[in-house]
């Protein structure tokens, strides 16, 4: 049980809470926002593939602003781990979904090995569909809850040297915006959060040279706050800088734009491992 304070109705708290799951808990805008959830209240079930660093958080989130959390180590690439999320969290009245988990690639794809590439489509796109779905019943049922989804800059058209990973997040947005208009007159609120790029590990892990963007915080923060009032929210002056620069342009030149733009950030050539994106992180 969460402890008993004060809460107004009009808080993040007092329209979703008592309780927020967050995947990709263990570092980038997952850890971010578990991180403000907690210091709103929520209690926070915590959830990546790291079990170590999930209880270091627990134990700082717990002692600076004491309240509840859980742990759940699971690997969302696999559907039977990606289950648990839903399942391990029943005997809770949870009101927030941010479903923060996901990683990306980079590089020429046919010079990518598969299996990474369809991980990515596991950990992206069918993971949160899986846990959305479980989370969103429960929330009409309660009457009422928010959904939090990852999306991208780079989810409104297609980008080089980053397809599969583009493609993942232009998935996330459709659905996120499809899923806001159905459920809003249920009482669930649905938010598709599209950052730029993000410093945090995911640039170095996916393989992308990122030499300024945005914190995970402002991202998670920002985020929290549109949450509610807005379908999509690009975080930041310069995911709203970027946008706004693309946005007048027809999708073949955006492409083009975003290919230059990724020729510069990617390296060409990078270990396989070297490849893989961050949990919790999104650019």
């Amino acid at each position: 049980m969460t402890p008993t304070r004060t809460v107004s109705p009009r808080s993040l708290l007092g329209r979703y809470g008592p309780w927020a799951v967050v995947t990709g808990a263990s570092d980038g805008i997952g850890r971010a926002a578990a991180t403000e959830l907690a210091g709103q209240g929520f209690g926070v079930v915590l959830v990546a593939r790291r079990a170590a660093a999930l209880e270091d958080l627990a134990r700082a989130l717990e002692a600076r602003h004491s309240v509840a959390t859980r742990v759940i180590a699971v690997d969302l690439s696999s559907p039977d781990q990606a289950a648990r999320v839903e399942l391990e969290t029943r005997d809770l009245d949870v009101g927030l979904f941010f479903a923060a988990a996901g990683f990306g690639t980079s590089g020429p794809f046919v010079e990518a090995d598969i299996e990474p590439e369809l991980n990515m489509i596991d950990v992206n796109c069918r993971a949160p569909v899986l846990s959305t779905h479980g989370f969103a019943r429960r929330f009409v049922a309660r009457g009422g809850g928010g959904v939090v989804l990852m999306s991208s800059l780079v989810a409104f058209q297609g980008v080089p040297r980053a397809a599969a990973y583009a493609a993942t997040k232009a998935f996330v947005q459709t659905f996120a915006e499809g899923l806001a208009r159905e459920l809003k007159p249920l009482g669930v609120d649905v938010l598709a959060s599209a950052p730029g790029p993000v410093m945090s590990g995911f640039g170095a892990r996916a393989g992308m040279a990122i030499g300024s963007g945005q914190t995970p915080e402002a991202v998670a923060r920002a985020t929290l706050r549109a949450l509610g009032r807005r379908t999509t929210v690009r975080p930041g002056l310069l995911a709203k800088g970027l946008e706004a620069s693309l946005a007048p342009l027809p999708r073949p030149p955006r492409v083009l734009a975003l290919e230059k733009v990724m020729a510069g950030l990617t390296r060409e050539k990078s270990r396989p491992a070297d490849r893989l994106g961050h949990e919790g992180s999104a650019a």
